[in-house]
């Protein structure tokens, strides 16, 4: 790239930055990060435990908020004057440099766009198969590969509360996602999911289109206004499957929970005891009265409903399609990806920052 042509684009990002420069407010974010270090260096700090957690997670996302930025404002600052002294031989080093700046801010600049109340918290993934057989069962596996592949790339902890399998596939499965804005990044993945391809399971291998229902639920801590009166829930205990070890599927573990005003069955079965196992539904159960509660605008959980979108024709938000053409589309901000395989692989930030930035 030439010096002039180089210039000019460390110019445009520069703009860029000065655009949400004044929104960042690095000032007031040091001032809040002194505040809590106050709070964890005062006496008996660790005496409320879950508190202290939540108060060591502000501090830290905080100081990665503020080095980010200002590792973008001191890098931009820099890089014209290393333009203008280099030459050819390191003109193509510095070409890096700005890339590597520029693929940082755009992540950063995505991350200001999570200010809604839940977008900080951690996340409920649970997928369901839909219609499409055992090409929709296959898909459901598929998907639970994606958002694991997509989780470690973001270099969040993961943990399976649920899974259902059959011969050919997943018939549904819960799992819990842990990280700095773990809402906020995949609330945009809520919804139903098509694939449209040539079916591995059909003998004339005939083009299927299959569904796959994803639901993102905020995390709801312990301290949670929602509650749930006893008469409104139905306990099942009974004994796990899957693959079993450590006492799994020996016993009646396995709990699901039952809703009664609205239907909604939740079940854990991963864990060693009962207790566990109760303790992850119900925060399953409550993360999902909660969701319903943000999509229906209700402000008690005795106002709600029990829809819920059809899984199948219609009612997708995004489709992956592998044949006739290669090409997955969102259909609610019309961002597209051509390589699938990548897409299967992890690479969702491209529908993400697209989501974002359209609502």
């Amino acid at each position: 790239m030439e010096k002039n042509e180089l210039l000019e684009k460390i110019s445009d990002l520069n703009k860029k930055f000065e655009k949400v420069e004044s929104a960042l407010d690095l000032a007031k974010k040091n001032a809040e990060i002194e505040s809590l270090r106050e709070k964890m260096s005062a006496p008996g700090f660790w005496n409320d435990q879950e508190s202290a957690k939540q108060i060591s997670r502000d501090a830290a996302a905080g100081e990665d908020f503020v080095k980010k930025w200002e590792e973008i404002a001191s890098t931009l600052k820099s890089l014209p004057e290393l333009v203008e002294l280099s030459d050819e031989t390191e003109i193509s080093e510095i070409e890096q440099e700005f890339y590597s700046i520029e693929k940082i801010f755009t992540a950063a600049e995505t991350e200001l766009f999570l200010s809604g109340e839940h977008d900080r918290k951690n996340v409920i993934l649970k997928i369901s198969t839909g219609n499409g057989g055992q090409d929709a069962e296959d898909f459901s596996k598929i998907l639970l590969r994606m958002y694991l592949r997509f989780a470690e790339t973001k270099n969040w902890k993961t943990q399976i509360l649920e899974e259902s399998f059959s011969d050919s596939g997943l018939k549904s499965a819960t799992l819990e996602i842990t990280g700095t804005n773990a809402y906020g990044f995949l609330k945009s993945e809520h919804g139903v999911h098509r694939l449209i391809r040539l079916s591995p399971f059909n003998a004339k291998n005939l083009r299927q289109t299959s569904f796959s229902r994803v639901e993102i639920l905020p995390v709801i801590e312990q301290d949670t206004d929602l509650e749930i009166e006893e008469k409104d829930l139905r306990v099942d205990v009974f004994r796990s499957s899957g693959c079993g070890g450590q006492s799994v599927n020996t016993t009646d573990s396995a709990v699901r929970l039952t809703y009664l005003p609205l239907n909604l069955v939740v079940t854990c079965q991963n864990e060693k005891s009962q207790l566990q196992n109760k303790m992850s539904a119900m925060k399953v159960l409550k993360s999902r009265l909660l969701q319903l509660q943000l999509e229906q605008n209700a402000e008690k959980i005795e106002e709600l409903r029990g829809e819920q979108m059809e899984n199948s024709f219609g009612s997708q938000i995004r489709t992956y399609t592998l044949q006739p053409y290669k090409l997955v589309k969102d259909h609610r901000t019309d961002f597209e990806n051509t390589n699938p395989d990548k897409v299967f692989d992890g690479e969702l930030d491209g529908f993400i920052e697209a989501f974002l930035r359209k609502n």
